[in-house]
């Protein structure tokens, strides 16, 4: 999910273009940015679990060893006018807490750096033992969000010449370059039995204003749900994985705001090497897009690539996303546990 503002208020337009695709274009811009001011919304990555602070701050701890995990997201490359992400995050089990701690750090780049957009926070999650067969863990996040507006590349409509179809720097802009920072909470749940795996996450308690202009009661960020079940199957053996390999179906469903969206998986597990495949769909007749994805795993590290091909109107203006995560493993001979509460999650 990006923020449908960018896209709203940003036009790049080569010198050839004729004057009549020019206004036309800027004019359904420029009526988005007005239309939709309401409905900003979070990045999204389609690396799912191999983000897994970003996807649910209650994954805090649930791997055997502690990790620090790297996310790259490219989303429209070929369109020139790029929505660029980066995330930081490291979490540790820690047994004095009955609990884990987790650092959070992202970055965006939305639009060419028309607005971009800090997240940082802490978490804590605490962990809970039912038996031997079922574990839950809670998180509260906490932390803040920084949002940077640059508006000197922006066109609107009144600063375009309707004779030539040339551009001028004298409209008045509906809002000017800043800056702006706020606090930020979640909460999230999750819970395994056996292989099965399942969660919620409610993202932006308190629905804190982003806007730039002073008294703007239209810049609230919503509240963002996210519900995740997944699991693992047993092993199957088969002469082309000689050494066997699992299977894990997934589904994660996302709302904010008006936002709706849902995304339907399959994960292969074979030794070293997972294969992935997602289907996404903003609950509506034609699909969103379809994900590809192949990872590499050894004790260490985990290396993952994913590919968004895109099935909506969006793709007569680009042909995809790249992503790419790195994770990796710390303090291979950390004391044994008192109970096991690794999630036998799929890695990317």
């Amino acid at each position: 999910m990006q923020s449908v503002i960018f896209q709203a208020i940003h036009l790049s337009l080569p010198a050839e273009r004729t004057f009549k695709k020019m206004l036309a274009g800027v004019g359904i811009c420029f009526g988005l940015f007005f239309a939709n001011t309401l409905q900003a919304q979070d990045p999204q990555f389609s690396q799912f679990y191999s983000n897994p602070l970003y996807l649910n701050p209650a994954f805090a701890g649930t791997s055997t060893h502690p990790r620090i995990v790297s996310n790259y997201r490219n989303q429209w490359p070929s369109s020139g006018n790029t929505f660029v992400t980066y995330n930081l995050s490291y979490d540790k089990y820690v047994l004095g807490l009955k609990g884990a701690i987790g650092f959070q750090t992202l970055y965006d780049r939305e639009v060419s750096g028309n607005i971009n957009t800090v997240q940082s926070s802490f978490v804590y999650c605490y962990h809970t033992k039912v038996n031997d067969r079922l574990f839950f863990t809670s998180a509260l996040q906490a932390g803040f969000i920084y949002k940077q507006f640059n508006t000197k590349n922006l066109i609107f409509p009144g600063m375009i010449n309707q004779e030539n179809g040339s551009i001028n720097g004298n409209y008045a802009l509906p809002v000017e370059n800043g800056q702006k920072i706020f606090p930020d909470f979640s909460f999230g749940m999750v819970g395994q039995q056996d292989d099965t795996y399942f969660g919620f996450t409610i993202s932006h308690l308190t629905e804190p204003n982003q806007s730039i202009l002073d008294g703007d009661g239209m810049g609230d960020l919503p509240m963002k749900y996210t519900i995740h079940v997944g699991a693992k199957t047993h092993e199957f053996v088969r002469s082309l994985f000689s050494k066997g390999f699992s299977l894990s179906p997934n589904a994660i469903y996302q709302q904010q705001g008006v936002f709706k969206q849902l995304n339907l998986g399959m994960y292969a597990v074979s030794n070293s090497i997972t294969f992935g495949a997602w289907y996404r769909n903003n609950l509506s007749a034609r699909p969103d897009a379809i994900i590809a994805m192949i990872g590499y795993a050894t004790p260490y590290f985990q290396l993952g690539y994913s590919f968004d091909y895109v099935l909506s109107d969006l793709s007569l203006y680009t042909t995809g996303s790249h992503e790419i995560s790195l994770i990796f493993y710390l303090e291979r001979n950390i004391r044994k546990r008192l109970f096991n509460n690794t999630l036998r999650i799929p890695t990317i």
